[in-house]
């Protein structure tokens, strides 16, 4: 019998036993990562995204736009820190801005004038200016009635006198006393007159105290300062919802319109990023779309001027606006996904993307790399410049209590907060990883991408990372080891990750069920994934298939639920696939109705990855023997032959748990590199079934609970594995189903169509 494989073949499988030993090579430069640097360039600590670097270093020189396009984790937002960061070490002298903003009164209330100027010249004027008033404001004249009571006073003591000497004459001309009593009389007149200047005089003094002089009005034509440089240090604005208040600026509400409270407009004005931030940073380009500023955006790139307007309709600052334009030369650093490219493609035909190819460059950022030795070297460097941050986060939250009251009271706040008993020499510090943890790291990255690549969507990684840390410090552990890491990922699961965990369970007392109950005759165990929103990861589940076959006259095939088209189009390809075989084996012709059944997905299914497995069930049920309910199958069927598919990994580690009862897998031959990832840390060995080569992996230390795959090329190589037949021996039943098919419908006809006899 003529067989698929050459004997390169089977080289070819057991170099992948080799995989492990390579890697390890790969690294031999540090036994753990105490001994790995961090670069002291902020863009060197960027890994995977070579090009990304390398055209940043480009745009800097010449203060260029950037847009990095990809998928949430891949480093856009630390691409821009970085990028912001050279900038500021190399030119932030001439780009951070000198000049001061001020705005002041313009030809009339609703209109303001900008003027730039030295921040020490123009705050010791605007202080000057705001002293006068004050002096002004307080200059009130006191009230005085010293003139009154001066006259008082001298009229009293002039008829004091006059009475005195009338009182005198008196002794000797007695009509003289008449004169004195009048004058005593005035006396006393005029000194209550006195007193009652005096004691007006304090009343008034009193109410008047308080009292300063109106100058609003001259308050009111001061200057004001809507951008001090000296007191904004950052180069770049975060802009998370840009918009033309955020970004351009505006004038506030002013509550007080009326009743000469009001406030001039150039006091509530106030400035957005174009005015103040050399480098505007725009993490998700989207929300630029959605709030509908990309047409002013546009102006402002083009112009680099731009006019203060009021940004509402109707009520306070409407029509309030600037006289002269600001300045707005700024660098955009612009993040989004492949969708927002999408749109910007067809918006104002692709009018943003040709600013930022005009003076810049855009970026696509790589969500997968090639396994390469620089890549992977730069793995350990991030592993350890995750570990340096978490050591850094450390002396944020207990540095203070480290030096106030030592380790022993941090480990016993930690029992209080884990609520458990902590090692007598705990200690709450970053550990290192040795090299066996960081080959954990590398083999996640290779399960999470596919062809051979590592994942570049980092940022679920660094809660994996820092998991295994505390699994280390909880154990005392002087190192991350591989164990730490293990633990960290069962725990550290993404949303869809506790849901495929969830259902994985299911799928388990499912599958033991139907396997007790049926004769596993038109079952097999398929595998899919489903993708992660949240971590970009694909994650892996059984997916038990049901198939019949049944003569009859439509001949077609039938597959219920919510089937997406590329999986309605796989069943179609199936059944070409098997009537093709019927056809050439010289079967007789039957028209078969053929029925699908993804048992329990509920959430639908989409993809060709299934296609074998409907094969095999569909198969299965018409020779009428039973399909190893032990094996999962994935590939994509195009004929005979089994065509690669995705996920691969991710979907044989979903059944590798030794209480799923699953004793291994086909997968197509394509993929065979996606096992590579399932080798590491792992004992491992080559195994042949027939022709069909394949690898063992044992799940236990002490080569206990062992893992077959198979690298299959063609269906038959499936049904060899699966249902323990050869190409021939399948034929050959089939021919006899379909002659069995044949009499039986003959069978039918004739009693439904009985001969009547001739009289």
């Amino acid at each position: 019998m003529m067989s698929d494989y050459k004997d390169n073949d089977y080289e070819w499988i057991k170099e992948l036993l080799d995989y492990p030993r390579t890697l390890e090579e790969r690294l031999d430069f540090f036994a753990d990562t105490a001994q790995i640097g961090v670069p002291e360039d902020p863009i060197d600590r960027v890994i995977f995204q070579d090009k990304a670097k390398r055209a940043i270093r480009k745009i800097a020189q010449n203060r260029g736009h950037i847009l990095m396009v990809g998928r949430p984790g891949t480093g856009k937002s630390m691409l821009a820190n970085m990028f912001k960061e050279v900038l500021e070490k190399s030119l932030g002298d001439y780009l951070r801005p000198q000049e001061a903003i001020i705005a002041y009164p313009g030809k009339d209330k609703n209109h303001v004038r900008v003027a730039y100027e030295v921040p020490y010249i123009i705050e010791p004027l605007l202080d000057n200016f705001n002293r006068a008033i004050d002096s002004a404001k307080d200059a009130v004249e006191e009230f005085n009635l010293s003139d009154q009571i001066q006259s008082a006073r001298r009229a009293k003591r002039a008829l004091l006198w006059a009475t005195v000497i009338a009182a005198t004459a008196g002794i000797f001309y007695s009509p003289a006393f008449i004169a004195a009593g009048l004058t005593g009389m005035g006396a006393i007149f005029m000194y209550m007159q006195e007193n009652n200047h005096r004691a007006q005089e304090k009343i008034q003094r009193e109410s008047i105290a308080d009292r300063c002089n109106a100058v609003k009005h001259l308050y009111d034509m001061v200057p004001d300062i809507l951008y001090d440089p000296r007191k904004d240090k950052d180069m770049m604005a975060r802009i998370s919802e840009p918009d033309a208040r955020n970004m351009k600026g505006g004038f506030r509400h002013d509550p007080y319109q009326s009743g000469n409270l009001e406030t001039p407009c150039h006091k509530r004005a106030y400035l957005g990023a174009h005015a103040k931030s050399p480098i505007i940073y725009i993490d998700e380009l989207k929300t630029l779309i959605k709030v509908g500023y990309m047409a002013e955006l546009l102006e402002v790139m083009q112009n680099k001027l731009y006019i203060l307007e009021g940004g509402r309709n109707t009520g306070s600052g409407a029509a309030d606006r600037s006289e002269n334009h600001l300045k707005a030369d700024n660098i955009i650093v612009a993040c989004c996904n492949h969708d927002t490219l999408q749109h910007l493609q067809k918006e104002g035909e692709g009018a943003f993307l040709s600013r930022i190819e005009d003076k810049g460059e855009i970026i696509r950022m790589e969500s997968a790399v090639p396994e390469t030795t620089e890549n992977i070297q730069q793995v350990a460097q991030y592993v350890k410049q995750e570990i340096v941050n978490l050591g850094t986060e450390f002396n944020d939250s207990w540095g203070d209590v480290i030096v106030a009251e030592g380790y022993q009271s941090v480990k016993q706040r930690c029992e209080t907060i884990y609520g458990k008993s902590l090692p007598a020499d705990f200690k709450l510090q970053e550990r290192e990883f040795d090299k066996s943890a960081v080959l954990e790291i590398i083999k996640e990255l290779r399960c999470r991408a596919s062809d051979g690549k590592l994942s570049g969507i980092l940022r679920p990684i660094n809660g994996v990372i820092k998991s295994a840390e505390f699994e280390a410090i909880f154990e005392n552990s002087s190192l991350v080891q591989a164990r730490h890491v293990k633990r960290a990922l069962k725990e550290h699961l993404s949303l869809e990750g506790g849901l495929s965990q969830e259902f994985s369970q299911q799928k388990k007392y499912l599958k033991k069920y139907i396997s007790s109950m049926t004769d596993s005759i038109g079952y097999v165990v398929g595998l899919a994934v489903i993708h992660s929103n949240s971590s970009s990861q694909m994650l892996g589940q059984p997916l038990p298939i049901h198939c019949q076959i049944n003569p009859g006259t439509a001949d077609r095939v039938v597959a219920p639920g919510k089937i997406g088209d590329i999986a309605k189009a796989a069943a179609q390809n199936v059944r070409a696939s098997i009537k093709k075989v019927l056809n050439k084996i010289g079967a007789p012709y039957v028209g078969y109705e053929m029925y699908v059944e993804y048992i329990q997905a509920h959430g639908g299914v989409e993809g060709d990855s299934a296609s074998v497995a409907m094969d095999i069930a569909l198969i299965s049920d018409f020779i009428k023997q039973p399909v190893n309910q032990r094996y999962g199958v994935t590939g994509s069927l195009t004929g005979d032959i089994i065509l690669a598919v995705g996920g691969v990994t991710e979907k044989i580690r979903s059944i590798m748990d030794a209480d799923l009862g699953m004793e291994g897998a086909c997968i197509p031959w394509l993929n065979k590199r996606d096992i590579e990832p399932l080798l590491i840390n792992a004992e491992s060995e080559y195994i042949q079934t027939g022709d069909i080569p394949g690898i063992r992996i044992y799940r236990d230390e002490g080569k206990k609970e062992p893992f077959d795959i198979f690298f299959c090329k063609t269906k038959y190589n499936a049904y060899k594995i699966l249902m323990g037949l050869h190409k021939k021996e399948v034929e050959t039943l089939m021919v006899q189903r379909s002659k069995s098919d044949l009499e039986f419908m003959r069978d039918i006809c004739a009693s439904s169509n009985p001969v009547e006899p001739l009289n």
